[in-house]
């Protein structure tokens, strides 16, 4: 028999408070990290006193404003250097197919641009040929034009060319100019993800969003893919905001902000 674990609740308040310093975003004064964990004062200094002599947190000796400590930022070094995001998204994407009863990939940037290392299949068959090793168009595939609005530009326009001039390498996508990329890559920065409808393959459309670090750095791009007729791409759309919430939650984990 499975019941609720018993917790320590001193630890479980405190954790507000430095639930506190990461919404605020910078060195704070008591009142305001006390408002925003929602303690009162002296609660709120009993606790910072404790972290003081930890490391956990320290307090400038002009202005008093509080900020995370050493130990803090130990405990983050630790927390990137052991999480895996490749391995985090390999894992989720198979309950992300589930939930969503699609196709999902997932890419990273190659040495010929964006491409496959993983693909769950969903519970319709689609007539797709993705797998492991493809490579995607930059400028024709959802997965693509999201890299493309986070890379650097001129590492993008070089691999337009490349696009446009290699015959020789099987990509999925026909390959576009760059100034028809720029008008998607805008959208994908605005909306957090790359919709794309009956291309590369006609009847079926396809959502593409990236995981990101706490650089911003892009690590991963996810991709569901599905028959028109399931597979809504609107902006607001269920499918949009499972994977904008999807892509959200493990970038979160990754350290990313969205700011």
């Amino acid at each position: 028999m499975t019941g609720k674990q018993r917790g320590i609740g001193a630890i479980q308040t405190g954790s507000r408070l430095l639930n506190a310093f990461v919404a605020i975003g910078r060195p704070a004064m008591l009142r305001e990290l006390a408002e925003q964990a929602d303690l009162t004062p002296a609660q709120a200094h009993a606790y910072l006193v404790s972290y003081r002599s930890v490391g956990l947190v320290e307090q400038d000796t002009h202005s008093g404003h509080y900020r995370l400590g050493p130990f803090a930022l130990n405990l983050g070094l630790v927390r990137l250097r052991t999480h895996d995001p490749l391995r985090m998204t390999s894992e989720e994407i198979v309950t992300l197919s589930a939930v969503q009863g699609t196709m999902v990939s997932l890419s990273v940037w190659g040495t010929y641009g964006p491409t496959i290392i993983q693909v769950q299949e969903g519970p319709s068959q689609l007539h797709v040929n993705v797998r492991a090793g493809t490579v995607f168009s930059i400028t024709g595939t959802a997965t693509g034009r999201v890299f493309a609005a986070f890379l650097p530009e001129d590492l993008i326009a070089q691999q337009v060319s490349v696009e446009m001039a290699d015959k020789g390498t099987q990509r999925i996508g026909a390959p576009s100019s760059l100034t028809d990329l720029r008008r998607h890559t805008e959208f994908v920065r605005h909306h957090g993800y790359a919709p794309i409808e009956g291309q590369p393959v006609p009847g079926v459309n396809a959502l593409a969003a990236a995981v990101r670090d706490y650089t911003g750095q892009v690590q991963c791009v996810v991709t569901m893919i599905g028959a028109a007729g399931m597979m809504d791409t609107r902006c607001g759309g269920q499918r949009a905001e499972a994977l904008l919430a999807f892509v959200a939650r493990l970038s979160a984990n990754l350290g990313y902000s969205g700011i």
